[in-house]
């Protein structure tokens, strides 16, 4: 099993939703983060006002898949998240050891 964490821009979640549903991933969780990369935050005008913010607004998706699957996961993921601009993301895919669905008891990939 793996385990795909994307960061990616807030307005693009939906579209990486739709796209991982189609392609039969059944759930995810999604976060609201703050962070910054190589651009380092903007400067935005509020009240006429200029200033500087270093944390930049994300989102966070996690998604326990299957060994297979997860290539997949993290091609759909690149192609629907990208806009070909700094700051569109990262993908991470970690080594999953076990999943264990609380309401079965059911483990490993049926847990998913």
């Amino acid at each position: 099993m793996k385990f795909v964490i994307a960061i990616i821009k807030p307005f693009k979640l939906d579209e990486v939703r739709e796209a991982l549903s189609s392609l039969g991933v059944a759930g995810m969780t999604v976060s609201e983060v703050k962070g910054f990369g190589r651009q380092k935050g903007q400067t935005e005008i509020y009240r006429g006002a200029e200033y500087s913010t270093n944390m930049l607004p994300k989102v966070k998706i996690e998604i326990a898949t299957s060994d297979e699957l997860a290539p997949q996961v993290v091609e759909t993921i690149l192609h629907a998240a990208s806009t070909d601009a700094i700051g569109d993301g990262k993908v991470f895919v970690l080594d999953l050891a076990s999943a264990t669905r609380i309401r079965t008891g059911e483990t490993g990939d049926t847990a998913l």
